[in-house]
């Protein structure tokens, strides 16, 4: 599982149209088609820009300053996030991932395994150099927020 991949699949479920964490719709049809005019040679970054931003004001509020979380990590991680989503890899575009909730919601549960780690609000995970050891607990605590129409946000510090 990659951080980038888990990203996507939040960001996309927190969107208007699925769980209404924040209130964008760029992941959406009609949120490409405004899109493609303005930003027509890279209309999945803005797309993937677009939802960071909204995801991590939401989880700002919600957490104290200094600590990370999903959408806000060291500047280092979220250059190398942003190189890999310009390359156009399949793994910045996963559009069959977005394609509805349920799917992204299966996805989801694919990525957790037998995590099984749940809470409301904020949630501490552990140090965000060792990210990569906590993405299934992260995700699961995501996967239970959404099934349970509460917000969990979960955060590291460094």
């Amino acid at each position: 599982m990659s951080i980038l991949r888990l990203r996507l699949l939040v960001g996309f479920l927190g969107e208007r149209a699925q769980f209404g964490w924040w209130p964008t719709a760029f992941y959406e049809p009609s949120g490409r088609l405004f899109l493609e005019p303005i930003f027509s040679k890279t209309p999945q970054v803005a797309q993937y820009h677009g939802v960071v931003e909204a995801a991590r004001r939401l989880h700002d509020e919600h957490l104290n300053v200094g600590t990370y979380h999903l959408f806000r990590l060291p500047e280092e991680m979220e250059q190398d996030l942003h190189i890999l989503v310009q390359s156009g890899s399949k793994e910045s575009s996963p559009a069959d991932l977005y394609r509805d909730k349920q799917t992204a919601l299966d996805a989801l549960t694919n990525m957790i395994g037998s995590a099984k780690k749940e809470g409301v609000g904020p949630v501490s995970i552990g140090s965000v150099g060792d990210i990569a050891d906590h993405l299934t607990e992260i995700a699961s605590i995501y996967r239970s927020a959404f099934l349970s129409n509460t917000q969990s946000f979960p955060y590291l510090v460094r």
